[in-house]
């Protein structure tokens, strides 16, 4: 679970301003966050398929605020994505 620490840490990785919280950057981190922890979880409990369908969830919504910050703006796309290691 993705504790207020862990959440504030991560918002702090890539916001603009000290009062972003809803920008697509922000967004896609703490989603990303999320993803890294409930396949962590997945790989101890593999039979837990409640939990995969929420992992599959987030990743498609990740993927949707991934593809409209690529249409609006392909610069902070490519620094996002270098940031958070989510390009191949």
């Amino acid at each position: 679970m993705l504790t207020k620490t862990k959440k504030t840490k991560v918002i702090k990785t890539v916001q603009k301003h000290d009062k972003d919280t809803g920008s697509p950057e922000v967004q896609i981190a703490v989603i990303t966050k999320r993803i890294e922890e409930l396949a962590d979880h997945l790989k101890k409990h593999k039979k837990d398929f409640h939990s995969r369908r929420g992992l599959l969830q987030l990743v498609a919504t990740r993927q949707g605020h991934m593809k409209y910050l690529r249409a609006k703006s392909p610069k902070r796309y490519e620094t996002l994505a270098k940031k958070l290691e989510l390009k191949k």
